[in-house]
């Protein structure tokens, strides 16, 4: 059985820095590209950021180019999120997720298996 589990979340205020881990289990993970999404109270679920299994290539959602950094460890099953100049905007549940296509990823078309269950962040003025 597949998992995916985040953690790192939680209250911050504006200007400051959280960062988010996922520990996949259930299969072998190194050839498969993970990203992150979230979801803020309204909204629709969007793509923040992802990773080839490889490591060799990040795509990031202009919104948080700049400011967040997406790192993973083949080694652990494990993928990051560093995030930095965090704004109120960027308050959302933040879900992990794990596909072999990046390309599917990114548009977030994957089984609902391949997903987390969310870390909250919100972040305060």
């Amino acid at each position: 059985q597949v998992q995916l589990v985040e953690s790192g979340g939680g209250l911050v205020q504006a200007g400051g820095s959280l960062r988010l881990s996922c520990a996949a289990s259930g299969r072998t993970f190194s050839r498969y590209a993970m990203g992150w999404f979230r979801q803020a109270p309204g909204k629709e679920r969007e793509f923040v950021a992802a990773i080839t299994w490889s490591g060799g290539s990040t795509y990031y959602a202009d919104s948080v180019k700049g400011r967040f950094t997406i790192s993973g460890d083949n080694a652990k099953n494990a993928v990051y999120l560093q995030m930095n100049s965090l704004r109120l905007e960027d308050t959302a549940v933040y879900y992990c997720a794990a596909d072999p296509n990046v390309l599917r990823l990114r548009v977030g078309a994957i089984p609902d298996d391949y997903w987390g269950q969310g870390t909250q962040v919100t972040v305060s003025s």
